[in-house]
């Protein structure tokens, strides 16, 4: 058993250590990407210049997790009762994690630690059910986006001895059946409930997941809205800061490319963190063909990230501060006082 100062020690270095790490990381990638520097220093004087546009998108921002946090709080009420307060912080502890694992799969782990334990695993799998709304949401608006490509983009290339355009019609078709597919599973979630009945290895994991049959179709409609919402605010936040640094395209090519690169980031393994190249290479390709202001779109695709997900993570690691991780009771009292 640890003592109580050990106890103390280990959480407070958890939270203090994830923050240092958050920061060091931040620097790393904004240090040593090749040209980077110039974006930044773009994105500096953009912050200047449209102070009141910068004020927008990060309301836009608080408004993106604010949705997030409500979507969780749906799904999380037949497990427990939470309040708004507590499910925000939750969500901000949960980027805080995911920041640094492939996909964000680390939001998990940073939102269940405001739960009671009792409720922490089958909450995992009611995260995973607003997580399926979130990715049915991208292939839908990223399907909008490849149309648009498919249309403007390539038609007269060969590749293979067929058109490009062929190909790029073939993904269309087989991302619309996933994504039917994808449709029927979240509205028929019964079915996964009992193929971990009948599935020999999964059946000791299915009192985990037997909550998701309690959600009724009009509950998973509201999630499967609300992430279309959240949807929308960050790609329009996107757009308004290529805007600002000075991207000129018109605004619904600008949105529908905005739809098929978080559409192509949704299918690259990635580590949030680490992702800002990737990012930044898929936003020049894709956005470059309707604009030559390469150091803006870099520029843009830089305050995106700062924006939407380091700045929302630094927060998070330190509301970890205020959780007592590796001792229940204190913790249980915290939350006691978060729900006031």
């Amino acid at each position: 058993m640890l003592s109580k100062s050990t106890k103390i020690i280990l959480n407070y270095i958890f939270g203090i250590g994830l923050f240092v790490w958050l920061s060091y990381s931040m620097y790393h990638q904004l240090r040593y990407k090749d040209n980077l520097h110039i974006s930044a220093e773009k994105l500096r004087q953009s912050v200047g210049a449209h102070q009141v546009a910068i004020i927008i998108v990060f309301m836009m921002m608080i408004l993106n997790w604010g949705i997030e946090a409500w979507k969780w709080k749906v799904l999380i009420n037949p497990l427990e009762k939470i309040s708004f307060r507590r499910s925000f912080y939750a969500i901000l502890s949960g980027v805080s994690f995911s920041v640094n694992t492939p996909n964000h799969i680390g939001e998990y782990g940073g939102r269940i630690l405001y739960l009671r334990g009792e409720n922490r695993l089958q909450a995992i799998s009611a995260t995973f059910v607003g997580s399926i709304s979130q990715f049915i949401t991208t292939l839908l608006f990223g399907c909008l986006g490849l149309i648009f490509f498919a249309t403007y983009f390539g038609a007269d290339i060969h590749f293979l001895f067929l058109p490009v355009f062929f190909w790029k019609l073939f993904v269309l078709f087989c991302l619309l059946m996933v994504a039917t597919l994808a449709i029927f599973l979240y509205f028929r979630l019964t079915l996964i409930v009992r193929l971990f009945g009948r599935v020999k290895w999964l059946r000791r994991f299915q009192k985990y997941v037997v909550v998701m049959a309690e959600f009724p179709p009009s509950m998973l409609l509201k999630v499967m809205l609300l992430s279309m919402l959240r949807y929308l605010i960050f790609s329009a936040q996107y757009l308004i800061l290529l805007e600002i640094m000075g991207v000129e395209m018109l605004w619904w090519q600008g949105w529908t490319m905005i739809f098929l690169i978080y559409l192509v980031m949704a299918m690259i393994p990635s580590v949030t963190i680490a992702e800002l190249g990737i990012r930044g290479e898929v936003g020049l390709y894709f956005l470059g063909l309707l604009s030559a202001n390469k150091i803006g779109i870099i520029a843009g695709t830089l305050g995106i990230w700062l924006i939407n997900l380091v700045i929302p993570a630094i927060f998070g690691s330190l509301l970890l501060l205020g959780i007592k991780v590796l001792n229940e009771g204190k913790m249980a009292v915290i939350l006691k006082k978060q729900h006031v």
